[in-house]
Parts: structure tokens; sequence; C-alpha cells
């Protein structure tokens, strides 16, 4: 079964507040199998128009856990802290290719 990748486009417009949901955040990715690969840093257009804020990319060990992760309670109450703190906060998850056999 592939893994899953949730991929989000954010610009923060309070970091006090939004360090709240920091702080929350990575139990509920955690408590799911995620785990971080990209959490803000530097980055670079390379092609195109897309011009994003802050990109943050986590690890699913499958869809359905990705899915689970967002609809949890746990993490329901972190997207709670951030309300406000962010002029937009764009999230998808994709599937990954299947592991080569």
């Amino acid at each position: 079964m592939p893994c899953a990748y949730v991929i989000v486009d954010m610009k923060i417009t309070d970091p006090e507040q939004y360090k709240q949901y920091m702080a929350a955040a990575p139990a509920a990715v955690k408590a799911f199998g995620g785990e971080y690969l990209v959490r803000g840093g530097r980055h670079e257009v390379l092609e195109g128009h897309w011009q994003p804020a802050r990109l943050a990319m986590l690890r699913f060990p499958s869809l359905d856990a990705a899915k689970a992760f967002y609809d949890a309670e746990m993490y329901r109450a972190a997207r709670a802290k951030r309300e406000g703190a962010t002029e937009y906060f764009n999230m998808i998850v994709v599937e990954g290719v299947p592991e080569p056999v």
C-alpha cells in the first residue's frame, strides 16, 4: 500500500498564535503514524507562478491514515488553535507511488 503525503501552503499572519498550533499539531501527526518531512524552511520557485509563503509536507503510512489524522478530535483541537492566525491555509493529501516489488 502506498504512503500518502499531506502538503500545506500557508501564510501566517499571527506568529504568536500560530505557535500554539505548532505545539499541538505534532502529537496528532504522530498518533496516526505521520511524520514531518518539511516544516517551513527555505524554498525557491523553479517554474511557474506559484509563490508559496510557507510550506509543510507530511508523510503518512496510507491515504486512510492521513484522512483519519485530519478528521481526528486531536487534530480538530489543534486546528482551533490556528484559527485566525493565517491569511490562508491550503492543505491537500495525495497518494504516493507504490513501492517497487
